[in-house]
């Protein structure tokens, strides 16, 4: 066994995959718990919120998540993953329970934005790990296993949310405190696996002298992270794709079984169940294309394209279904080709193209553009709700926004090829 892995046991990447896998879990459980029991929230603030109001608690987390996505990237390259996850996960859990013990929508948004710096610790750390740690030839369908977590966690969240709160009538704190203890096991785990900075560093070195055995290009660590290679045109436009496909998902985890609720007459668990749909669908789709992708890795950026152009198809069909089992038909073919199906590809054709060192920074340039959209498509759609009583016109928005980030994003590679 070489020396960038463990020398007995599991492999040290297998463990990184297990353990980010898991860290999707407990974050999405979060994520996605609150939505569906919306009317329960208005209710215990003692009504009088509005849908706007609602879907900007969604918005105020992705806002703390969005505005630590740059600098987190920045400090992992510079201090290491450990240093950076394991205090983000603390403001974490403090934050959940600020949330859990909240009694007006002003102090839920300020444990949603604390909530939100705190997940946003997690993504440039643990893409950051896969892309150093995973080999090439694994790195699409591992990444496809961690991002599971993230439809894990979100079906778990809604069916938990929906079953406990809505169906048993527990209080819908109930799913905060859930959440705590789980965040407070992922930083022990994190504690005992992740290795330090210095760890890295020495993994990197075998690497290249493993590469140089091999008379094998030896990584690029010395390769510097600039402004014109984080927005050349290929690069920009994978950030604009990436805008469109977290629009269209976050449009739909915040406000589908809303949406099922009160335009096409679910009720009760029903409303959770549906709406995981999309989550526990995506994850046989991850893998599948994945595992096609570490395939044929001359073949990303067509997967990629394909991908984005069959999901905003399914979205479309869903807004226009007449029929309950059409509907769901929709939503699970959505999840199958959506974005947590696409995502792992555009994840490993970025790493493709990033420098080495600059990883992270570039993970976090790539999920600041990617999660601006966390930002409006909760609050918008809420508008466009209060504003024509229907969430059609979001669904709408997000088909456009698919579509023409995939045609730029096209545009861009095939002019790259011409070039």
């Amino acid at each position: 066994m070489d020396k960038v892995t463990e020398k007995s046991g599991m492999a040290y990447w297998k463990k990184i995959v297990i353990l980010l896998c898991a860290g999707w879990i407990t974050i999405w459980i979060y994520r996605s718990a609150l939505a569906p029991v919306y009317p329960q929230i208005r209710s215990s603030l003692g009504g009088g919120v509005s849908d706007t109001a609602l879907g900007s608690i969604s918005s105020f987390y992705f806002l703390g998540y969005v505005v630590m996505q740059i600098p987190a990237g920045f400090l992992v390259d510079k201090i290491g993953k450990k240093r950076v996850l394991i205090p983000g996960f603390i403001l974490f859990a403090i934050a959940a329970l600020i949330v859990a013990m909240a009694s007006s929508i002003q102090m839920i948004y300020v444990g949603s934005v604390l909530a939100g710096l705190g997940c946003g610790s997690f993504y440039g750390s643990a893409y950051s790990l896969t892309s150093q740690n995973i080999p090439a030839d694994k790195k699409s369908f591992s990444t496809a296993i961690v991002n599971s977590g993230s439809a894990v966690g979100s079906g778990l969240g809604m069916i938990l949310s929906s079953f406990l709160v809505a169906q048993q009538g527990m209080p819908w704190q109930t799913m905060m405190y859930i959440t705590i203890v789980m965040i407070i096991c992922m930083v022990i785990a994190f504690q005992a696996i992740i290795k330090s900075n210095k760890d890295d560093i020495v993994n990197i070195q075998a690497a290249e002298e493993a590469a140089k055995a091999t008379k094998a290009e030896a990584p690029k660590v010395k390769e510097k992270v600039s402004l014109a290679t984080l927005f050349q045109p290929k690069m920009l436009f994978a950030y604009i794709l990436y805008f469109a496909t977290c629009y269209a998902y976050y449009m739909i985890v915040t406000w589908l079984p809303n949406f099922l609720a009160t335009e096409r007459g679910f009720h009760g668990a029903a409303i959770g169940f549906s709406s995981s749909l999309v989550a526990f669908a995506s994850i046989p789709g991850a893998l599948f294309f994945s595992k096609l992708a570490d395939k044929y890795l001359n073949k990303k950026i067509q997967f990629i394209v394909v991908l984005e152009l069959l999901s905003a198809a399914m979205l479309l069909l869903t807004v226009q279904a007449k029929t309950s089992a059409f509907l769901l038909t929709a939503l699970i073919l959505y999840g199958f080709l959506g974005k947590l199906a696409v995502e792992p590809i555009i994840i490993s054709w970025l790493g493709e193209n990033a420098p080495a060192v600059g990883v992270g920074t570039t993970l976090g340039v790539f999920n600041f553009f990617g999660m601006m959209s966390s930002i409006i498509a909760p609050a918008l759609t809420g508008s466009i709700s209060d504003a024509t009583g229907s969430k059609v016109l979001g669904f709408y928005i997000a088909i456009i926004l698919l579509a023409v980030g995939t045609i730029l994003f096209l545009l861009a590679n095939l002019r790259k090829k011409q070039a």
